[in-house]
């Protein structure tokens, strides 16, 4: 199915997410997954292909297992997260796209904790944002909307009136249900996403306009 032409409305902010829509963090988030599944001895090939968009806590606390410490599976994760950024890059272009945004009129919207967000956006050549919505933000975690309406609320924009960012299922879900509009990154899929909204395999194709009222289209 042809992927649906890229909107040609104006909007107030572009919101994204980190993890495969700015940066390519595969390989590193699985390497790291991997090791905890199998201390765990979970079935990789059930459990690898559950993690990406969403928060660690969700996807610890979603395997139910007994006489655990959430608190410290988490941040075993995360530190093994971190320390190992070997192979996080840009998306293609996505550096030179968003130093063309206005520093108020963008925000990054991740399932990653503050230190792990800042590790990944920095190996990979990114400076962080003035504003990011991170994991400790919020208290329900993608496809819950409330990261990206606390994004848009903490720009000062209806959230309707912002441009999502995203690559994952839960994200997409997320973004659907605060409702804004979606373009989907398909940068770091290894399969195909079945998706009505309008896809991008990079940021090298497109620019951004802004409007004598500071607002943004892509063009």
């Amino acid at each position: 199915m042809p992927s649906p032409p890229l909107p040609t409305r104006a909007y107030d902010a572009f919101l994204f997410d980190m993890d495969g829509t700015l940066i390519t963090s595969t390989a590193a988030a699985e390497r790291v997954w991997a090791a905890w599944g199998r201390r765990h001895g979970l079935d990789l090939d059930i459990f690898m292909p559950t993690i990406h968009g969403v928060r660690a806590m969700d996807t610890i606390r979603r395997q139910k297992l007994p006489d655990i410490d959430l608190q410290a599976e988490v941040d075993w994760v995360t530190r093994g997260e971190i320390e190992d950024t070997e192979g996080v890059t840009e998306v293609r272009g996505a550096i030179a796209f968003v130093a063309t945004l206005p520093p108020d009129r963008w925000a990054v919207v991740t399932s990653a904790s503050p230190d792990l967000m800042e590790a990944r956006l920095r190996a990979a050549g990114l400076t962080p944002p003035r504003l990011v919505v991170t994991a400790h933000d919020i208290e329900r975690g993608k496809p819950d909307p409330e990261g990206f309406r606390l994004a848009a609320q903490r720009l000062g924009f209806a959230v309707q009136d912002c441009l999502v960012f995203e690559d994952a299922p839960a994200g997409i879900a997320a973004a659907d249900a605060a409702p804004a509009d979606v373009i989907v990154i398909t940068a770091a899929h290894s399969h195909p996403l079945e998706t009505s909204h309008p896809t991008l395999a990079g940021y090298d194709g497109v620019r951004c306009e802004i409007g004598e009222d500071g607002r943004l289209t892509l063009v």
